[in-house]
């Protein structure tokens, strides 16, 4: 029997049958037949390529299956995208790249005996061979061949915000926490700005290439807690001047916006979710202590009460940024073209209802730790530059 024909009845008896009768015996035709591991792994990268041709991203891929399987399975998929990588030799951009970098900083997957390791690529490649499509983030308008931008260095106001950011983390102070968080979303409305007014200021050069549109990323949604966690996502793109649409299905959200901005939400929203974390513990261990013992409920309704006021606190900071009258034409422009951007990738999007945001105890404690940020952030930024 060939070594293609071994992989093939292999697959014929496990991919195509999601029973655990043929996953074994998919299994059993491959660990019998060591000369059938290259054309396994072939394959394997081929349909890595088709999930890169159906719209997915290296990160993306890893996100489904880490919810999906086993840790196993997130590192078989990550050797398996490297080594597509280096067989398919294309440049893909900055963010694409960044992704298989985070890759390579992991550990490879150990192979344990030949019947474990071939069930667990099976599973994997029944997996992959299921993806659905999803929009292609590389065809922003002004993207290069290769299907990203040139990838700039990082600005000294990025630096200053990282490092605002850091200190917000690391304080045990939820009221500093969130005045040091304002004062960083202040530094990237004016950043914004500051782009938006260079960007207007650039001769444009000729070529299909040379106008710079909108960007999109996804942006993952971890559990638990998806839902509370894309609002709060929502609401930090929304006051950075980009758009959220969130897939509740894959835990990611695509966020479009012009590169800086897309730049600020990711740190942000990052930022956010661990001081969010932080002040929530803290509030539970209060709750506890008085006798409650629900506390998933009350989780839900914290994150989304923290995430509606910080919104709203987020939207202050970055209106006391003064914009000049000539500049208001280029962010109207860009606006728009973010609209436009959503419209062309998301053509019909539906509404989700919030669910188990119904404890009061939570909503007021999450609102409570909010509004005392709101009041410390006034205190300290107070006066305006």
């Amino acid at each position: 029997m060939s070594t293609s024909s071994a992989v093939d009845r292999a697959f014929r008896s496990a991919l195509y049958d999601t029973g655990d009768d043929t996953l074994d015996t998919g299994a059993s035709l491959l660990a019998a037949d060591p000369t059938a591991d290259a054309e396994l792994a072939r394959r394997g990268e081929d349909f890595v390529a088709a999930a890169w041709q159906r719209g997915w991203q290296p990160a993306d891929v890893v996100r489904v299956v880490r919810r999906e399987l086993e840790e196993a399975h997130v590192r078989l998929a990550g050797s398996l995208i490297l080594a597509q990588a280096r067989r398919d030799g294309r440049t893909r951009g900055a963010r694409w790249e960044a992704q298989l970098a985070e890759l390579r900083a992991e550990e490879p997957a150990p192979r344990g005996d030949r019947f474990s390791y071939a069930t667990a690529v099976l599973e994997l490649y029944r997996l992959l061979l299921r993806l659905p499509a999803l929009e292609p983030l590389d065809e922003a308008a002004g993207a290069s061949p290769s299907g990203g931008r040139e990838q700039r260095p990082e600005s000294r106001m990025l630096g200053r915000i990282r490092a605002l950011l850091a200190k917000a983390e690391a304080t045990g102070f939820p009221e500093e926490a969130e005045a040091l968080s304002a004062k960083a979303q202040e530094l990237m409305a004016r950043h914004s700005v500051d782009e938006a007014l260079l960007a207007a200021r650039t001769p444009a050069a000729e070529g299909p290439d040379a106008a710079e549109g909108p960007d999109a990323v996804r942006i993952g949604v971890e559990p638990p807690y998806e839902q509370a966690k894309a609002v709060l996502l929502d609401a930090v793109a929304s006051a950075n001047h980009c758009r959220a649409v969130w897939n509740e299905a894959f835990g990611f959200s695509t966020v479009v916006g012009f590169a800086p901005d897309l730049e600020a939400v990711e740190l942000l929203f990052t930022s956010l979710l661990v001081q969010a974390t932080t002040a929530m513990t803290k509030a539970e261990a209060a709750q506890r202590a008085g006798g409650r013992k629900r506390t998933k409920t009350f989780r839900q309704a914290f994150l989304v009460a923290y995430a509606h006021r910080v919104g709203e606190r987020l939207a202050a900071a970055a209106a006391e940024v003064p914009v000049g009258g000539d500049l208001l034409p280029v962010l109207a422009s860009r606006e728009v073209a973010v609209g436009e951007r959503v419209e062309r990738l998301f053509p019909s999007t539906t509404s989700t209802r919030l669910r188990g945001v119904d404890d009061v105890a939570g909503w007021e404690e999450g609102s409570r730790a909010a509004e005392e940020a709101v009041a410390a952030t006034r205190r300290r930024l107070g006066r305006r530059r």
